[in-house]
């Protein structure tokens, strides 16, 4: 099937020679089940497969949707075997047969801002361009994730990456990668995961969201000439946009929407009603949630555009581990009594063999096939449950999950009805209970956060929880901290001398109020000018030398003394000055009264304090022997 944009195809070019084939993969989760024996190579069997039929088909570059891993920081092993795929299917002499004509610093995740087909350094025979997704998402203070590992070494170009940390105001310009292959122009735009509620309202915000649109020189084609993919990772709701993003927030200038995170194989793309653009699902390489929707066919989808027309082909995956799938009522089995609790046992195990016989004949007699996963999804509602562990012993060998092949769930309507007790109130259940959130709670509190941001907070959270992640919280305070600091260094730069008046009239605003919130100060004080609050301001900046004069003179520190300094001694001791003092003061007269330095201790001798006498008598006798900072010195009498 040949899917053809309702715009005008592009002019010239023909032939195989403009045809760019992109093999499209999802949700690969490499590292899953890492510790059961049984399962732990499934997503790299399944992820070799993908780069065996990118080369079957003469891929021109293979296109991830997020979700390469599967935890946030995968062990050395999982890595191990990622790089070794990598290397050992990318790297090679076949010529790239397309051009990246974009400014590749804006759109690609890495120090050298270029794709890696294009490094001298590295001889790369097949690219490969990912995002993230919600399980291998940047973290931490560096805003890094395991696929930042692959991108430097040189495996992947990262591209749809954002960092809203600190930012205060939520905002995402959204850079395309413009490919070019003879007449064929793609312009690929890309995001990793994002909140779904955060990246919701941004699209619902004006001006939160940027698309740049690529520039048309005259050597390039016209806007109206490229084919706009776009690639993301994010929960896709057809009714509330709240936990999720739906279709209708994309522009219409898009072309074709690949959609990762959701595990159900959709490839077959369809057309949006009233948007122009056509959206494909290729779903996970891998079974990880047993449920119906990943019981399907798993697929990679290969992508042939030429010009505005493009052909989809799905293509399934063998290597995928079998699962089976059903769902049973106890209450609508005739052969099930709800007081006899051996009828429940016979009936499931005629529906566990039932379906590992459904099995074996799929897949033949040929190579040994994989042990099948297989799940029941039985109501229990009327009966009494049984021990699932127990049940599934009997399997062991037969089934690759023995040890969760029956789960147990009861009806909507006896899950959702409330009970009313005697006294007339109801009883509500816990999955009705609405859930908290960060922002909720800031609101409900009424705290302004001026420093640390409530998105932030509630990503903080979300990765503490769901990726164990200990220095969540820590990264999020150091962010904030850095992002505040930045702003206050760039506020004080801005300051010029011709801000003096507002300055003074600050720092007069603040004496003032700092002078009526303290008891006994003087009249003076609060009606201070502006002009002496600003001199007052300039002394305060004076050299330090000043600064350690006032400091010596309520010190018992040693100094050095001479003849002028013993006359000087004699005088009246001048009153220590504060800061009012230094407004009516001169700047010169105190720098020349800092004319002692220190010495050797031979020259060293003790100034005396001024006696405080009461009433003509001594009013506190010292002793004759101090301790200085060299040691104790004998007081001169």
């Amino acid at each position: 099937m040949v899917f053809e944009i309702s715009r005008e195809a592009a002019a010239g070019g023909g032939g195989s020679s403009s045809t760019l084939r992109i093999l499209v993969a999802t949700d690969c989760h490499l590292g899953y089940l890492e510790k059961d024996e049984l399962r732990r190579s499934d997503s790299f069997d399944t992820f070799e497969e993908i780069f065996s039929l990118a080369e079957q088909h003469k891929v021109d570059f293979v296109l991830l949707g997020g979700n390469l891993f599967h935890e946030n920081k995968p062990s050395r092993s999982t890595l191990v075997k990622t790089i070794e795929i990598l290397r050992r299917r990318c790297l090679g002499d076949r010529p790239v047969q397309f051009q990246v004509v974009s400014d590749q610093a804006t759109s690609l995740q890495n120090l050298f801002d270029r794709v890696n087909h294009e490094d001298p350094n590295i001889n790369v025979g097949l690219p490969v361009f990912t995002i993230h997704g919600d399980h291998d998402d940047p973290t931490g203070v560096d805003n890094m994730s395991a696929i930042d590992v692959l991108a430097s070494a040189g495996f992947v170009n990262y591209f749809g990456k954002v960092d809203l940390g600190s930012s205060g105001v939520d905002q995402i310009s959204l850079h395309p990668i413009l490919i070019k292959k003879g007449a064929t122009s793609v312009a690929l735009y890309g995001l990793g995961n994002v909140r779904d509620t955060r990246l919701s309202k941004m699209f619902q915000t004006p001006g939160a969201i940027k698309w740049m649109n690529h520039e048309s020189p005259e050597d390039m084609p016209l806007l109206s000439d490229w084919f706009n993919i776009m690639i993301l990772h994010q929960n896709r709701r057809t009714a509330s946009p709240d936990n999720g993003v739906t279709e209708y927030l994309l522009p219409h200038s898009l072309d074709l929407v690949i959609w990762g995170h959701e595990h159900e194989s959709i490839a077959d793309p369809w057309e949006v009603p009233g948007l122009g653009f056509h959206i494909t699902q290729p779903g996970s390489t891998i079974t990880t949630s047993l449920t119906s929707a990943e019981a399907t066919q798993k697929h990679v989808l290969l992508l042939e555009i030429k010009g505005m027309k493009y052909r989809p082909t799905k293509i399934p995956l063998k290597t995928v581990r079998p699962f089976e799938y059903a769902e049973v009522v106890l209450e609508e089995q005739e052969d099930v009594d709800p007081n006899d609790e051996w009828t429940v046992h016979a009936h499931l195990d005629k529906v566990v063999d039932n379906l590992i016989e459904k099995n074996n004949r799929k897949t033949g007699s040929g190579s040994e096939p994989k042990l099948p996963l297989v799940r029941i999804k039985v109501d229990y509602s009327g009966f009494s449950t049984i021990n699932p562990h127990r049940f599934g012993q009997k399997y062991v060998g037969k089934v690759a999950n023995p040890q969760d092949v029956i789960v147990f769930s009861r009806s909507a309507k006896r899950r959702q009805n409330t009970q009313v007790n005697t006294d007339g109130s109801e009883q509500i259940y816990p999955t009705e209970l609405d859930q908290c959130t960060v922002e909720a709670l800031v609101a409900e509190s009424n705290v302004k956060t001026q420093i640390l941001q409530v998105n932030d907070l509630h990503t903080a959270l979300h990765v503490f929880v769901k990726k164990d992640d200990n220095m969540a919280f820590h990264s999020c305070l150091q962010k904030n901290t850095e992002d505040a600091k930045k702003k206050l260094t760039d506020g004080s730069s801005e300051f010029k001398s011709k801000d003096k008046e507002k300055i003074a009239l600050e720092l007069d605003r603040c004496m003032q109020a700092s002078a009526k919130g303290e008891t006994g100060s003087t009249p003076s004080s609060q009606n201070l000018p502006a002009s002496m609050a600003l001199s007052a301001f300039e002394e305060l900046k004076c050299s330090s030398d000043q600064v350690d004069q006032d400091t010596h003179d309520n010190s018992d520190e040693l100094v050095e003394t001479s003849s002028e300094d013993e006359e000087r001694r004699q005088l009246p001791r001048p009153v220590k000055r504060t800061a009012l003092a230094m407004v009516g003061g001169s700047a010169s007269s105190s720098s020349s009264s800092c004319s002692r330095r220190k010495t050797d201790l031979a020259s060293y001798r003790r100034i005396p304090p001024a006696k405080e006498e009461e009433d003509g008598r001594v009013k506190k006798r010292r002793s004759p022997h101090v301790a200085g900072r060299y040691g104790a010195v004998r007081r001169n009498r």
